[in-house]
């Protein structure tokens, strides 16, 4: 089916000349970026999850500081609390040690 469309006069210039580069042909790279924009979105798998972008981004887990928890818990002045948080914790989440 025949369109057309739009473009900024750059991007289209540097669309050619990615289409020159990859020995390809501009509409063979509006097809592929059209049909990974429409595809649905990968699974999550393991620690990667697909960000805003569609590239992968590690999930975060637990606090930014392995022991912002620790600390938090020792500041409020429970000894006996922080104390248990380290024996149910995971082993990333107390950091290195």
């Amino acid at each position: 089916m025949k369109t057309t469309l739009e473009l900024d006069d750059d991007l289209l210039i540097e669309a050619e000349a990615a289409a020159v580069r990859r020995r390809t042909t501009l509409k063979a790279m509006v097809e592929h970026a059209l049909r990974r924009e429409l595809a649905p979105p990968p699974e999550s798998s393991g620690a990667f999850a697909p960000g805003a972008s569609g590239l992968p981004r590690l999930h975060k887990r637990g606090p930014t500081n392995p022991n912002a928890e620790l600390h938090r818990r020792l500041a409020e002045g429970d000894v006996e609390d922080a104390v248990a948080w380290l024996d149910r914790a995971p082993r990333g989440a107390r950091g290195r040690g």
